[in-house]
């Protein structure tokens, strides 16, 4: 059986894990922040507003899209990549009442954000080259766990921050005489620098460093460079032209983050409206038939009396998963799956197999993708099965087994599949997560 490690499958999930690999076959192969492009009538989610700016820096969606200079006042989506010329500088305010400064010759974009005042909100950054100084929003005060920045090197994960981190290229530390790298400066508050299961804590007025892994690996022992603190502050941190007035927004950051949350849970369409009950979305141009066989949904909440209620919290989940699918939220979808999620899809083509793995990186950006080339999706699921994993009174790890039929087009293209899903689900932090997922073509 033919079996590759997915790097950039370009669509997922849902009734629709096997939509990973057929999107493989019909999109090209481009780079992961193209794929958030918006498809027709489907805007990308807004990520940042510039609030000041000094020389060039542009923003493009994805590598080969359309490029535009930067102007105060303009609106930052997720996936552009955001560059700054050698003389660009900028500050932008995210939409969770967070900062960044954007340094010269600095490039990056989100790869996932939400900020509704929901427990889904999420921050996740990639910093491709040079500096930024991130003052924390009420995502990462609320919810650490969700607040990632991410380099080639290393993830950086805070604690309430005010925070530098630097992604040094070979090339540039050549010219700049240091070791290439991901560097982490704590302001305030504080950060963790992972590489792997390997950390160090960074305190205020710290710098922490991760060595980038040598391109080529010799035939004797392979040292893998962990992260470190260092003893001294880099040369090549220097303040930005507009630091000072970042250093008044650090200070009142705390208080404006918790008054711009209250406000927004106040105004999410989640909130109860005047009759009590919450308001629902529905995409347009998506149909999704029934997900628990046949049970409303106040039904498969209720687990049996003295039982575990696996087959419930099964039904429940799915529920759940593929109304996100209806809504093609990408970052509902996402969230359903643990940060440690294994996903192994197994396609047909002929007598042949094939198997497609991904970690939550690989599954984020083919989800972003799916939910953008789909239309006309139709899914149901004849059965559903839900059983206890270890300790049943405990009922901490649940087994989900569905049959699902599903069709539609994914970027014009027809499809449909029949396929046997499987999840294996763990409560982490009161929420129901997939740490497995396995879906096989009939």
């Amino acid at each position: 059986m033919p079996s590759f490690k997915c790097k950039n499958c370009y669509s997922l999930v849902g009734g629709f894990l096997l939509s990973c690999l057929l999107a493989a076959f019909i999109q090209p192969d481009t780079a992961y922040a193209a794929e958030t492009a918006s498809a027709p009538g489907l805007p990308a989610a807004r990520f940042a507003t510039v609030w000041r700016i000094s020389g060039e820096v542009t923003a493009t969606m994805g590598e080969t899209g359309a490029t535009r200079v930067l102007r105060q006042n303009d609106m930052i989506f997720v996936g552009e990549r955001v560059r700054a010329s050698t003389t660009g500088e900028a500050v932008l305010k995210t939409g969770d009442a967070g900062v960044i400064a954007v340094r010269p010759q600095a490039e990056f974009f989100a790869e996932q954000f939400a900020a509704e005042g929901r427990a889904t909100d999420t921050f996740s950054l990639r910093l491709v080259k040079g500096g930024l100084r991130l003052v924390t929003g009420w995502i990462g005060r609320s919810d650490r766990s969700q607040y990632r920045v991410n380099t080639i090197t290393a993830t950086i994960g805070i604690r309430g921050t005010d925070h530098e981190p630097y992604e040094v290229a070979e090339d540039l530390a050549k010219t700049m005489t240091v070791d290439p790298g991901t560097y982490d400066k704590v302001n305030r508050g504080g950060t963790t620098l992972a590489v792997g299961d390997n950390k160090v804590d960074i305190d205020p007025g710290k710098v922490g460093f991760a060595k980038a892994a040598p391109r080529v690996r010799t035939r004797g022992l392979f040292t893998i460079a962990l992260p470190v603190l260092l003893t001294k502050v880099p040369e090549f941190y220097v303040p930005g032209q507009f630091d000072d007035e970042v250093d008044r927004l650090s200070q009142i950051a705390d208080a404006e983050a918790l008054r711009e949350l209250e406000r927004r849970k106040t105004s999410s369409p989640d909130a109860p409206n005047s009759t009590g009950t919450k308001p629902t979305a529905k995409a347009p141009g998506v149909a999704v038939a029934a997900t628990t066989a046949g049970a409303a949904p106040s039904e498969v909440t209720k687990p049996a009396p003295g039982s575990c209620g696996a087959d419930a919290i099964a039904r429940t989940w799915l529920a759940e998963f593929d109304a996100a699918i209806g809504r093609r939220d990408a970052q509902a979808i996402v969230q359903k799956f643990a940060s440690d999620v294994v996903v192994r899809v197994i396609a047909r083509s002929g007598n042949e197999r094939t198997t497609v793995e991904m970690n939550r990186d690989e599954l984020a950006r083919s989800t972003i993708a799916a939910v953008n080339g789909l239309t006309d999706y139709q899914q149901r699921r004849p059965s559903i099965e839900g059983r206890p994993f270890g300790n049943v009174k405990a009922c901490d790890q649940i087994g989900v087994k569905s049959l699902v039929i599903e069709q539609g087009r994914q970027n014009g293209q027809p499809y449909r599949f029949e396929s046997v899903e499987e999840f294996v689900l763990v409560r982490r932090d009161g929420r129901w997560l997939a740490i497995k997922a396995e879906a096989t073509q009939r």
